[in-house]
């Protein structure tokens, strides 16, 4: 099974996910609500990222955890999601971190279930075709 089809039925599944499964996956996921709140921050992404996931929860993703974010190609998607009420999207972006840069993967998902957005971070390589 390829990469992306693993990813769909994961994005299929993220109403449902549960906690364990959250925390096992080998790539990041944070759940933002409507306004980019931080609601889920798993601990693959806590440890690339080289912050705590719990002290995450409650912060803005776009202006307090990752400000590199809010550009048009990233948070421009988000809102536009979030405004449609859909979105399922993939692109390439480059995390700078004061301790270097990281580049990745990027799916975007509104979960219409938990009415919120879901940050799928990966290596590039996971996602290429």
């Amino acid at each position: 099974m390829s990469a992306a089809l693993r990813i769909d039925d994961l994005v299929k599944r993220l109403g449902v996910l549960q906690p364990e499964e959250l925390e096992s996956l080998p790539f990041g996921m944070i759940e933002l609500d409507a306004s980019g709140k931080i609601l889920r921050f798993n601990k693959t992404e806590g440890n690339l990222a080289r912050l705590d996931p719990a002290r995450q929860l409650g912060k803005s993703f776009f202006d307090d955890v990752a400000p590199c974010t809010k550009v048009k190609e990233f948070h421009g998607r988000f809102l536009e999601g979030v405004r449609r009420r859909e979105l399922y999207e993939t692109f390439g972006f480059t995390f700078r971190f004061p301790h270097g840069t990281r580049d990745v993967a990027i799916t975007l998902f509104y979960a219409q279930k938990t009415q919120s957005v879901w940050v799928l971070v990966s290596q590039k390589a996971l996602l290429a075709p």
